[in-house]
């Protein structure tokens, strides 16, 4: 595995002492890291997924608007902190990798290394309980 900055180990750090789910990606669109409490929501251990490319992702899981339309990649709060380098939320529907529909709620922002370097960003997210 290459070297990380160091500001991305920390949030790994933090990310796995937290009980809301954490996803971690790089600047580069790879998967770095995603907590225990995320697996119960993604259906995978991440040991057994690892850091993939984020294009690899999409054959792992699906995601859809609540109403099962489509979300383009451009649409997801992860790829809008990535790129455009702002926060965004969003309610969703995806598929684990158990092959479990839930609903949930994605807040995704931009982390930032010192002086200003963009890292990557990280998606903190939770089950939305459909009433």
């Amino acid at each position: 595995m290459a070297q990380r900055e160091i500001e991305l180990i920390l949030l790994r750090a933090t990310a796995r002492a937290l009980a809301i789910p954490i996803w971690l990606m790089g600047l580069d669109g790879r998967l770095l890291y995603y907590n225990e409490a995320a697996e119960r929501i993604l259906g995978k251990r991440f040991d057994e997924v690892g850091d993939v490319l984020g294009e690899e992702l999409a054959t792992l899981f699906q995601a859809t608007a609540p109403d099962g339309s489509a979300i383009s990649a451009e649409e997801l709060p992860i790829n809008i902190a990535l790129q455009k380098q702002r926060p965004a939320h969003l309610p969703m529907r995806i598929c684990g990798m158990d092959g479990v529909w839930r609903r949930i709620e994605v807040t995704s922002f931009p982390v930032e290394g010192a002086g200003g370097r963009h890292l990557g960003a990280v998606a903190i997210f939770w089950e939305v309980e459909t009433t």
